[in-house]
């Protein structure tokens, strides 16, 4: 008892050996940094900076896009979420690798051999270019600053947790100078550079739950049940946290909030655009399926690992410590790490934290930044006409702009669940994105007029239901919590949101005068599924 007094101790002050955390993270930034400044030789083209030259292979690139989609969201969100929530939290894990299936089988391929560097290419294919790439860009904008959000918010979290900073205004400082290092990844590295720092995150992170798994397993006698046991007695759910309905069967409200849930987590990743834009750095569709093939495999390790670090964190840690911690259930990981393995343990999983956080949001600015300089300024004010040149310094300067809007977002979402807040990111990707693809790529009689009504209405819709959540105001754990004026009873709009965006994409469709454009649907057929003329 006096040991986990002592735990609960230093969780609620500072863990290990902040020096030590810091120094094991700056190995990480330092070697990185090295990687990125030599690949960054060759930016020039729009080409390299976007897609990184279309060289890498398809198990190089699926190891990269199990960096990109393995956010703060499945490390410490998800780890935080069944160590205090049970069986419910991993429905996350389950959602977020059932999602792979739908970009499989549906966009991975197709989207490859359509567009270029962008979603905006695939989906201004067969449309006027400038309405419908002024969407796409807005659509990847607001995903990106989401997704962005969870990731600031983590590392907010585990900042104060790791390095015994306590205060917003230390907080929100360290919350800055990640902003900045990503920064610098991206305007230096371009797509390769930051293509790297995934690869090399996403082996360290995968090897390090694996050997926490081991270690955790091998601590109970390699018995899942002595594992399931010890977490149950140890949570203040009790045995209710080894079934299901601990966080989303308390009421109607909650069980339609879980539907909701689930439909954005599996519907969610076909339309993410830092992942779409993955598929453009191989040279071809068969190494974009084996990319897809490759993270599959990957993160199906990586989940049921979270299976047993959440699990564990509950069992060694308990669920009251954990939520009296500073960074509340994003910390289960790292308060598991110190409990298993001390100070060392605890200075790797910090460092494998932060790499996390850094290089989801590398791959996501890069992908904002692209789209903006692609879509809006090389395609719209520049008619397709925009120096290779003058478009990568457009996107760089734009990668600043939405780092810095990146940070101030991410101090105010300190504090939040990340696993939670990506999933809002996945309903705006499902909402927007999703439908508008799906029609473009298999509907005939498809048109700008359903492109704009079905992206603009899916988001549009999202967005407001979201400010008018419990997200927002109303509930304690809200973003204003002081202050209620939530409408919409849901924590996760996708259950409306979705069915609107595709309703309103027919309907547009349906309703407009403009004949779909017969001539370049076959074109863009033949080409998504053949690959000729790219």
């Amino acid at each position: 008892m006096s040991h986990r007094t002592t735990l609960a101790a230093d969780a609620t002050d500072s863990l290990g050996s902040p020096p030590l955390n810091m120094t094991v993270f700056a190995a990480f930034v330092a070697i990185t940094l090295y990687v990125v400044y030599r690949m960054s030789h060759r930016n020039t083209s729009t080409s390299d900076y976007y897609a990184a030259g279309s060289a890498f292979t398809g198990s190089q690139n699926g190891i990269a896009i199990t960096g990109d989609y393995l956010s703060a969201a499945s490390f410490l969100g998800i780890a935080g979420a069944i160590a205090v929530h049970g069986y419910d939290g991993f429905l996350y894990s389950i959602g977020f690798l059932v999602a792979w299936l739908v970009a499989l089988l549906l966009v991975a391929e197709l989207v490859r051999n359509t567009g270029r560097f962008t979603m905006g290419d695939v989906l201004a294919y067969r449309m006027r270019q400038r309405p419908v790439r002024a969407a796409a860009a807005t659509s990847t904008l607001v995903i990106s600053f989401f997704y962005m959000l969870a990731q600031m918010a983590g590392a907010g979290g585990l900042v104060a947790l790791l390095l015994n900073v306590h205060g917003k205004g230390g907080q929100a400082l360290v919350i800055t100078v990640v902003g900045l290092i990503m920064i610098f990844y991206v305007l230096v590295g371009g797509m390769k550079g930051t293509t790297w720092v995934q690869i090399i995150k996403a082996s360290i992170l995968v090897l390090c739950v694996v050997l926490m798994t081991v270690f955790l397993l091998g601590k109970f006698g390699f018995s899942v049940s002595a594992l399931l046991d010890d977490a149950a007695a140890n949570n203040a759910k009790g045995q209710a946290v080894l079934e299901p309905g601990a966080q989303y069967g308390t009421s109607a409200v909650s069980q339609l909030d879980f539907i909701s849930l689930s439909l954005a987590l599996i519907l969610g990743a076909a339309g993410l655009p830092h992942v779409l834009m993955r598929f453009y750095t191989v040279p071809n569709a068969i190494q974009a399926r084996r990319s897809v093939v490759w993270a599959v495999g990957t993160m199906a390790v990586f989940y049921l690992a979270t299976f047993v670090i959440g699990y564990g964190a509950s069992a060694l840690v308990g669920s009251d410590t954990i939520l009296a911690s500073t960074g509340k259930e994003n910390s289960a990981a790292p308060l598991l790490a110190f409990e298993i393995g001390g100070t060392l343990l605890l200075g790797i999983v910090a460092a494998v934290a932060f790499a996390t956080i850094l290089a989801v949001v590398a791959g996501l600015t890069i992908t904002a930044s692209a789209s903006f300089a692609h879509d809006v300024y090389a395609n719209i004010f520049r008619g397709g006409k925009a120096e290779p040149a003058s478009e990568v310094r457009v996107a760089r300067l734009t990668a600043v702009v939405v780092g810095v809007l990146a940070m101030i977002g991410g101090i105010l979402a300190n504090g939040q669940n990340v696993a939670f807040l990506v999933a809002l990111a996945f309903a705006f990707a499902a909402s927007a994105n999703l439908s508008t693809l799906l029609y473009s790529l298999f509907w005939k009689r498809f048109n700008t007029q359903g492109t704009l009504w079905g992206m603009y209405g899916g988001l549009g819709s999202c967005l407001l239901l979201v400010f008018f959540s419990p997200v927002v105001s109303g509930a304690p754990t809200s973003i204003f919590s002081g202050v209620d004026f939530h409408l919409f009873p849901l924590t996760n709009p996708g259950i409306v949101s979705i069915p609107i965006s595709f309703l309103a994409g027919y309907l547009g469709s349906m309703l407009s005068k403009e004949p779909a454009d017969r001539g370049k649907q076959a074109e863009m057929e033949v080409r998504s599924l053949t690959g000729i003329g790219t």
